[in-house]
């Protein structure tokens, strides 16, 4: 064995005894780095008289990882593309903050009594209040925690299925690894957006390579994305809230639905005013805090970093009137001044500048910075309000601090041990082991990514997500990210691992979510009932993960979407911008179109012989093209007057016994306005059979009468619907078919030309390569010494 792959074995034999005997996770990574780098430089020095001798080739000793390490940890807390960290504790923060005031007690407790009626509604609630909960405090533990002392006790004695109520609580509560502001996206932007760096090198020799140069500009589209906090967030946004949470009520609603005596419905025994507050003060606050928070980041407002100051003081403001009882409305004075104090300055901001460097100002605009200056003072004042009242009731201002700071502590320990790991990994040739034998593996790209996403699946049986994230990701994302046949984004990446990765905290036999609930379960809930109950969210959560993995653009879409919001946006890559840009696009090339066909005749006319047959084919492809493209033009314009015309085409329809002839466009606008009305009535009638189906398990006289009063209902609702779908016209149908009929021509055209558009890409590298010719050129000499 080469002595750089032993001591490669023993740093992980070193790292995996110490994660394994419970030693603490930051002081495991870097104190197995340090002690086989001494070995290794020890026995260098004592057996071959050198302490680099026993490292792998090239990576020049324990000097250069050390180099390396120093390295490591300034770029964590100096480089300025890198001060996503600093969002770490105002997150953590801003959890803790809501945790300790009971806010996310409450939300519990009221969701729990407004979905009680529905079948499986308390499993309904629980995954609701766990997204809730994830969206603005993002504490596994302590969302699992409250839930469970809360949900769990009332969901046994309402008859619930035990293995169902637990398996939901732990499900529900890991939730806030995935669904943004989660720590886990932080962590894996970073980890991520080195590792871009790296495989954007690879990709680079790659390209190099491939095209028989020693050194060439890479074309934009073959770059290696890199992504931010803030994208991460934004790509988590759909797979998270939007697939994994309905996934979870639909599995819920269904086995209620099926088998009702694992999870029967709860009948509501109070006021329907007092649920209304109760909805209006649990809810509306924390669903606000919500938008201010991740609305910022979407609307380009803020960074992810002030995203996290405006939850952090949105939390001690809340904080600031539940903990004095939120009974009066004195309690909510600190709130009140926040919302009109935010409110103005926003009102202000729109209407005037604000700049205060600006010169030659109105006297209107100083009036307004004077105006802004005072609703910033008042912002600050209600802050300290609240702070203030935090800190005088039971100590909870004391306890969030250090609580926060014990976090972010141990995480920001445990980064600066794995970036000591990896160094040292990298300096014993492990980086170049991984990346040989992922690219050995048949089936590409795909047999290598499903590897990678198994072993941490594996791992997270036995790890923790941070230990995942931090010591698999920088080895193993720069090779899948360089890949080029893949050409996958690192958020999509990102999300993909975040889902992979949540099951550390559900995969018996050391789910740290098992755990918490373990802690605080009544004594006749089993362990093997937790067990059982959390694998069907396990299947259901590797379902999600194959959905998005099947499908890109949903992690994709949100952040290429805020991208083209900003004042730097890259070309429009979304088909509706493309759509309003075509017109000017070929207005241009038509007027062009006579030098453009005899640039097209030129390159036909070259001797490409003198080229490789890959660059010849790039030429005789965009001569081509230029034809192709004018034709596609043609045929997109043709395709569009016969849409044009076919949605104004006069349709004769019967209504009322009468004869009515109108455009398209207008028999489309009243049948969709009729559908529209159709649907409201169609959601009332299911929520009437639903009502109806639980009074019919009620003998009593009122129920009967309700029942009557129900069922005259339904009748006089479905004789509307019935009524409203008369009034659709027998022609509607056809006229509907023409119509989509043309505008899939259009579609199909519009396809066409943009495929077309491509054919040019080939000879722009080709153009680098022949400026890059003196170069080469240049160095003839040395190739023939050589």
């Amino acid at each position: 064995m080469d002595p750089a792959t032993f001591f490669l074995a023993i740093l992980i034999v070193l790292m995996a005894g110490a994660l394994l005997s419970g030693f603490p996770v930051a002081f495991a990574l870097p104190g197995a780095a340090i002690l086989t780098i001494a070995l290794a430089a020890g026995a260098g020095q004592v057996f071959a008289g050198d302490p680099a001798a026993y490292f792998a080739a090239g990576t020049g000793g324990p000097f250069s990882w050390l180099s390396s390490g120093i390295t490591n940890f300034r770029a964590i807390y100096w480089e300025p593309d890198r001060d996503t960290l600093i969002a770490i504790p105002l997150f953590i923060t801003m959890g803790i903050m809501l945790q300790r005031s009971k806010i996310a007690e409450d939300l519990l407790v009221t969701m729990s009594q407004l979905f009680g009626p529905v079948p499986g509604g308390l499993g309904i609630s629980v995954v609701i209040v766990g997204a809730l909960l994830a969206a603005t405090t993002g504490i596994v533990g302590a969302t699992v925690v409250a839930m469970g002392l809360i949900s769990l006790p009332i969901m046994i004695r309402n008859k619930y299925n035990v293995p169902l109520a637990t398996g939901t609580i732990c499900a529900s509560g890991t939730l806030g690894q995935i669904i943004p502001p989660s720590i886990v996206l932080i962590i894996l932007a970073d980890q991520l957006a080195s590792a871009a760096d790296v495989a954007q090198s690879l990709r680079q020799q790659t390209f190099a390579k491939a095209n028989d140069v020693l050194a060439v500009t890479m074309p934009a589209d073959l770059a290696v994305t890199t992504a931010s906090a803030g994208d991460m967030f934004l790509g988590a946004l759909i797979p998270g809230a939007l697939i994994m949470v309905p996934i979870y009520v639909l599995y819920i609603l269904i086995t209620a639905l099926i088998r009702p005596a694992l999870a029967p419905p709860v009948l509501f025994a109070g006021t329907r005013s007092g649920l209304l507050r109760a909805v209006l003060m649990s809810l509306v606050p924390p669903l606000l805090l919500i938008v201010l928070v991740l609305g910022s980041i979407l609307a380009g407002y803020a960074t992810v970093n002030q995203a996290g100051a405006i939850g952090a003081a949105g939390a001690l403001v809340m904080a600031g009137y539940r903990l004095m009882g939120a009974n009066r409305l004195s309690h909510f004075a600190p709130a009140i001044l926040a919302i009109v104090a935010i409110v103005g300055i926003g009102v202000l901001q729109t209407s005037f500048d604000l700049n205060i460097r600006a010169n030659d100002k109105t006297s209107g605009e100083v009036m307004a910075l004077v105006m802004a200056t005072g609703l910033v003072l008042t912002l600050l004042f209600a802050l300290g309000w609240s702070t203030l009242r935090i800190y005088r009731t039971d100590d909870i201002l004391r306890e969030v601090m250090l609580e926060s700071a014990k976090t972010t502590s141990m995480v920001f320990l445990i980064l600066l041990g794995a970036a000591m790991l990896t160094a040292a990994f990298r300096a014993f040739g492990g980086e170049h082991l991984v990346r040989e034998f992922l690219t050995s593996l048949p089936g590409g790209f795909m047999a290598q990514f499903l590897v990678v996403m198994l072993v941490m699946f594996i791992l997270g049986f036995f790890l923790d997500f941070i230990e995942i994230a931090v010591v698999v990701v920088p080895i193993t994302a720069p090779i899948l990210l360089a890949d080029p046949t893949a050409n996958i984004s690192a958020i999509w990446l990102g999300v993909m691992i975040g889902i992979n990765v949540q099951t550390s905290f559900l995969t018996p036999p050391f789910g740290f979510a098992l755990f918490y609930l373990r802690g605080v379960a009544p004594p006749e809930v089993k362990t093997t009932q937790i067990y059982r109950g959390v694998m069907v969210f396990i299947a259901l959560q590797l379902g999600a993960l194959a959905v998005v993995g099947s499908n890109e653009r949903l992690a994709n879409f949100m952040p290429r979407y805020a991208t083209l919001l900003r004042a730097t946006a890259p070309p429009p890559s979304q088909p509706a911008l493309q759509q309003c840009l075509e017109p000017l696009v070929f207005a241009d090339a038509l007027a062009r179109e006579g030098s453009a066909r005899a640039a097209a005749q030129n390159l036909r006319a070259l001797d490409l012989s003198v080229l490789p047959s890959s660059s010849a084919r790039k030429v005789t492809v965009a001569a081509e093209a230029v034809d192709a493209a004018y034709a596609q033009i043609e045929t997109l314009t043709s395709a569009e007057d016969t849409l044009a015309a076919t949605n104004s085409r006069l349709v004769t329809i019967e209504m009322a016994q009468t004869s009515q002839t109108l455009p398209y466009a207008s028999l489309h606008a009243q049948v969709r306005r009729l559908e529209r009305d159709m649907a409201r009535y169609l959601g009332e009638i299911e929520e009437l059979e639903n009502t109806l189906n639980l009074l019919r398990r009620s003998d009593d006289a009122a129920a009967d009468q309700n029942r009557e009063q129900i069922t005259d209902e339904l009748h006089r609702l479905t004789a509307a619907m019935d009524a409203l779908a008369a009034q659709i016209p027998a022609q509607w149908p056809q006229a509907l078919a023409r119509s989509q009929e043309a505008r899939a021509a259009v579609d199909k055209a519009r396809a066409g030309f943009r495929r077309i558009d491509s054919g040019f890409r080939g000879v722009e590298v080709l153009l680098v390569d022949f400026a890059r010719g003196s170069d080469l050129a240049a160095l003839e000499g040395q190739f023939l010494a050589i």
